[in-house]
């Protein structure tokens, strides 16, 4: 039934990370060609973005191994866009020569994360980042920029939140179009998630550039993503099945699926332009091909053989 909500945005852009950030951690590598097969089916069920790869240097994510291989693959579906993700200067330029045009970087809000994940302090990250951005952006490519730990990180606790401001607000001033305010490890609820994006407006981050990407380690995802909806952001990244984590913060389980947002969108009359019928049949296709159940309680409330 569909109770619409006129105060809510009345169309919602899903950023489905499934492909990048649901396979990244998987234990076993999947085929170059069942990536692409599952970012077609995915374009087929009416998903506009798509995060395909990243350009890591495979001993980081081993999974992600196959970018020059996949990339081409998928480059010419049509209709739909495909960011993908880049740490550094040479990510960029493997990148850029494929012909990507949506390029991704990934902060952290924490020192200890920054460690984990590049190696670097939180400032010589961003310091790495400016001419990432700025390369970027001079190629006509559209930059997004991550920012991970934003509530909580599984080392140092709470994040203070005048810290994920000035990491957000660096990015911005880099030239990103776009920020994904990350709840990495899923702590975050939704008073926390109203404060945090009061604090950007404030700081002159407009609600138009944000993004809200949220894990589901506490089952707060869909709460949270809400919260973000009642504030107005209108982008929401989600993965298909649920899929996904991060390798380099154990505590990390899955992504908010894709599926189990469709379902609370459409009860509220909010458009997405999503089947979510034929996104269930390819989340319990991709299912059967890494031999497990789909985390997605829709998923498996839709698709009987998924129970």
């Amino acid at each position: 039934m569909v109770v619409p909500a006129p105060e809510l945005p009345a169309r919602v852009r899903i950023h489905e990370v499934g492909a990048r950030d649901g396979l990244q951690n998987e234990k076993a590598v999947v085929p170059t060609e069942v990536k692409a097969e599952f970012v077609r089916r995915l374009a087929d069920a009416g998903l506009t973005t798509i995060e395909a790869t990243s350009f890591v240097r495979p001993e980081w994510v081993p999974q992600l191994a196959d970018a020059e291989r996949l990339f081409p693959l998928v480059r010419e579906v049509s209709g739909v866009e495909l960011p993908v993700l880049v740490p550094n200067q040479r990510g960029l330029e493997r990148a850029l020569a494929l012909g990507a045009d949506r390029i991704a970087v990934f902060a952290s809000a924490t020192e200890t994360f920054a460690k984990a994940n590049l190696n670097r302090t939180l400032d010589e990250s961003l310091a790495l980042f400016e001419p990432v951005v700025r390369r970027a952006k001079d190629a006509g490519a559209w930059v997004r920029g991550y920012v991970s730990m934003c509530f909580g990180d599984p080392w140092e606790g709470a994040v203070p939140l005048p810290q994920v401001v000035r990491v957000c607000t660096a990015l911005r001033d880099m030239g990103c179009d776009e920020l994904s305010l990350g709840d990495t490890i899923g702590v975050a609820t939704p008073g926390q998630v109203r404060q945090l994006l009061t604090a950007l407006n404030a700081d002159g981050v407009t609600t138009a550039t944000l993004a809200v990407h949220f894990h589901d380690t506490y089952g707060q995802a869909l709460a949270n993503t809400y919260a973000a909806l009642e504030h107005g952001v209108s982008t929401v990244d989600a993965s298909a099945g649920g899929l996904g984590g991060c390798p380099y913060a154990k505590s990390a389980t899955g992504n908010l699926a894709t599926e189990d947002l469709l379902w609370m969108l459409r009860g509220l009359g909010i458009e997405t332009g999503v089947d979510l019928s034929r996104l269930v049949a390819t989340s319990a296709w991709m299912a059967g091909r890494l031999g497990r159940p789909s985390p997605s309680r829709t998923v498996r409330a839709l698709s009987p053989k998924e129970q």
